[in-house]
This record gives structure tokens, sequence and C-alpha cells, in this order.
């Protein structure tokens, strides 16, 4: 009875069990789990994992991985999405899109990618749906804002 709902709760949390597709093993597909990649053969396809992926020197993705970290030692190409760190190795070869946290490049590798990184929060104004004014507004140490105030005030007096 009560190990049921222990075996429920642990499937939900990401694990720390480590996944391994070796050298010579070639995927086509979706793979996703909660658990560590180590990844040294070929995906062709989707990988999703709430945790870290390793992408070893002979392993290759071609496709879309969303993951927490990554450490890049072979061959990418496609969306690339990290939460959190993406170390880049000397090896590495990167193609396509990269949306990271932080990004770690080590001299020697291949970024032909556009980049953005993002730290949870909206990065301007406009995606925020707010003006350029109003942001300004909010800020009472800008210079323009203060010398702008101070121009309105002598127009009042005069």
């Amino acid at each position: 009875m009560f190990s049921d709902k222990k075996q429920k709760r642990d499937a939900a949390e990401p694990s720390a069990t480590q996944n391994r597709i070796n050298e010579g093993t070639k995927l086509k597909g979706d793979v996703s789990s909660t658990g560590f990649f180590r990844i040294d053969g070929t995906i062709e396809g989707n990988v999703k994992t709430p945790s870290k992926v390793v992408l070893g020197k002979s392993g290759v993705i071609i496709g879309t991985l969303s993951c927490e970290n990554a450490d890049i030692e072979g061959r990418f190409e496609g969306n690339l999405k990290v939460s959190e760190t993406l170390t880049l190795r000397s090896t590495a070869v990167v193609d396509g899109d990269v949306t990271v946290g932080k990004l770690a490049v080590e001299p020697g590798a291949t970024l032909n990618a556009s980049c953005a990184m993002q730290d949870g929060k909206q990065k301007s104004a406009v995606a925020s749906g707010t003006s350029a004014e109003e942001t300004s507004k909010a800020n009472p140490y800008d210079r323009q804002q203060r010398v702008k105030k101070t121009g309105e005030s002598t127009k009042i007096e005069s």
C-alpha cells in the first residue's frame, strides 16, 4: 500500500540515474527521460530531459535538445534549449538555434548558430508590454528624466 505511493512520486521527480546511448547506436524518434543522458551514438529527433545531457566526441544529435545543463563535445544540429549552462568543449560543432541561460565555450569549439541568452526575465520593455516611457519613469536615478523634469518645471514657472 505505501510502496505504490512512493513509486509514483519517484517517477515524477528528476532522477540521478544515467541513460547511455553508446557509440554505434543510432536512434530515430523522440527520446524523453527524467535522468541524466550520456550520448556517444546518433539521435535523429527530439531529446528532452529536466536533467543534464553530455554529448560525447562521437555523439551526434540532429533535432531538438531541451535540458537543464548540456556539455557538448560532439556534433549538434537543430534547436538547442538549455535552461542553465551550456558548455561547448574544444571538439564541439553546433549548428542551428541556441537558447541558453549561461554559455561556456572552450577555444576550438565551432558555434554556427543564432544564440539567445535568457535569465528567465523579459528582455525588453516591448516584450513585457510596457512602453519605454513607463520604464524610464520607474528609475528615479535616470539623468535624462531628471533633466527633462527640470526643463518642464522651468517652462511652467516662466
